[in-house]
């Protein structure tokens, strides 16, 4: 703090006044929230380009605290895994909408149970926005031609507790 700024005033927060392109690899991984929620099998219908989420989780997703089982090797072991980044932020509609990612690139700010905001990484779960105890089966276990039992969603939805903010 240099002496002419005064007591007290505490700078923003990186991810509201750092562009995504300016963000340090420590900052761009600290956006994600630890939902789970972009691990999930989805669906797109071919005519109108359309997003269906299933609860069907990615064979390294561990769905209980929500985290990748080989982050560092996951574009290698799962085909189709999608790198996100600042780049192709706006382009992937299938982002939940609480997604941090999604909300900074549009200029919005991180809900208060984000990890960053509220200095837990476990409030994610307790607003109810991971997947946490809500995946019902691993890619592993379910042939794509299947995947549309599992259609489900919440994980496009922003859940009325997540709003309010803990006391």
């Amino acid at each position: 703090m240099s002496a002419f700024e005064p007591k007290g005033k505490v700078a923003p927060p990186f991810w509201q006044v750092k562009s995504l392109d300016a963000m340090s690899d420590r900052e761009w991984e600290s956006l994600c929230d630890g939902c789970g929620r972009c691990c999930l099998n989805k669906l797109e219908e071919e005519d109108s380009g359309e997003i269906f989420f299933t609860d069907v989780a990615c064979r390294l997703l561990d769905s209980h605290g929500c985290k990748c089982r080989d982050y560092a090797n996951r574009s290698a072991v799962v085909e189709d895994c999608l790198r996100l980044t600042p780049q192709n932020i706006g382009e992937l509609a299938w982002l939940p909408p609480t997604c941090g990612y999604r909300l900074v690139a549009q200029g919005r700010d991180l809900y208060w149970w984000h990890p960053l905001v509220s200095g837990d990484p476990t409030s994610v779960h307790a607003a109810g926005i991971s997947v946490r105890g809500r995946v019902r089966a691993s890619e592993d276990t379910v042939p794509d031609e299947a995947l549309e039992d599992y259609i489900v969603d919440w994980p496009k939805e922003v859940p009325p507790s997540s709003l309010r903010k803990k006391a």
